[in-house]
């Protein structure tokens, strides 16, 4: 069995808990971040795409980063890329007095840089902090691709770049990435349909979303791949396929499904905030019933 990476094999982009009226639910934060880690999360991220982070502010981010370092003590990876150069650095500059013990920064969405401005981007963020960095290369949020010479050049240069998180739906260039990468350059599945096949190409693990409550499968799943036993990573990986499904689609994207599913089997998650909603009223049965059949 391959050793464990820098973080683990199985991380969760926790959603972030509301009330009723919409504001921060810290004590179900709490709550939820207990249970993740109980159900076999390695570590989370905090205030990633599925923690709704375009919806908070600096302070509600930050809040939350406390809020979950007091109540559990696996390693916690803050979410603090923004599109704005001089934002995110802010942002990120604020993680570790927050007790973070790394950050994730996505590639600037929505501007849609060239290559050498995403490059320039990571630069002045990274230098903005001495923890970890895993970059998020995410095109289909973000409308730009990182390309692989730059992420490597990252790798070779930066010296806290430390990982990717890939969800550029590409496993052949994954390949060839991790090929190329300097050691200790870890890459986890941001895509959990792929996970698999990215395990296959020398994946380290997954940042998921399904992982809100199929972490124990998951991490069957990687344990038994890891165990060269691949029939068995192939038989778990085919009892996730629905909640790979469920979690995200056109008519109800992430972070909707997500949280009516923790609803649904009584965690804190509450409704997101607009523009995405609550989802249609079948949602929560639809969600318990696939949680159900996981676990049949």
């Amino acid at each position: 069995m391959k050793p464990m990476s820098r973080f683990g094999s199985v991380i969760t982009a926790m959603v972030t808990p509301f009330t009723a009226d919409g504001e921060l639910d810290h004590e179900g934060a709490a709550e939820l971040a207990r249970w993740l880690v109980a159900q076999g999360n390695d570590a989370l991220v905090l205030s990633g795409t599925t923690g709704e982070a375009a919806c908070l502010t600096d302070e509600e981010q930050i809040a939350l980063w406390r809020t979950v370092r007091d109540a559990v003590d696996v390693p916690l990876i803050a979410g603090s890329g923004t599109n704005d150069t001089r934002h995110a650095a802010e942002l990120t500059g604020a993680a570790a007095g927050a007790g973070m013990d790394a950050v994730l920064i996505v590639t600037p969405y929505y501007n849609r840089p060239s290559q050498a401005g995403i490059e320039a981007h990571f630069r002045h963020v990274c230098a903005a902090t001495e923890l970890p960095v895993i970059v998020y290369d995410i095109p289909v949020r973000t409308g730009r691709k990182i390309g692989s010479d730059l992420i490597l050049r990252m790798a070779n240069e930066i010296p806290n770049v430390v990982g990717l998180k890939d969800a550029a739906g590409d496993p052949g260039a994954t390949a060839r990435l991790i090929a190329d990468a300097p050691e200790g350059f870890e890459v986890y599945s941001g895509d959990d349909p792929l996970t698999l096949s990215l395990l296959a190409v020398g994946a380290v693990g997954v940042i998921g979303v399904a992982t809100h409550w199929a972490a124990p499968v998951m991490a069957q799943m990687i344990s038994a791949f890891q165990a060269g036993d691949i029939a068995r990573a192939q038989q778990l990986n085919a009892r996730m396929i629905e909640s790979y499904e469920f979690e995200t689609g056109d008519l109800n994207p992430n972070p909707v499904p997500t949280k009516a599913l923790l609803r649904a089997i009584g965690q804190p998650a509450g409704p997101c905030r607009p523009p995405m909603g609550f989802g249609p009223e079948d949602l929560e049965e639809r969600a318990l019933a696939v949680h159900r059949r996981l676990y049949a």
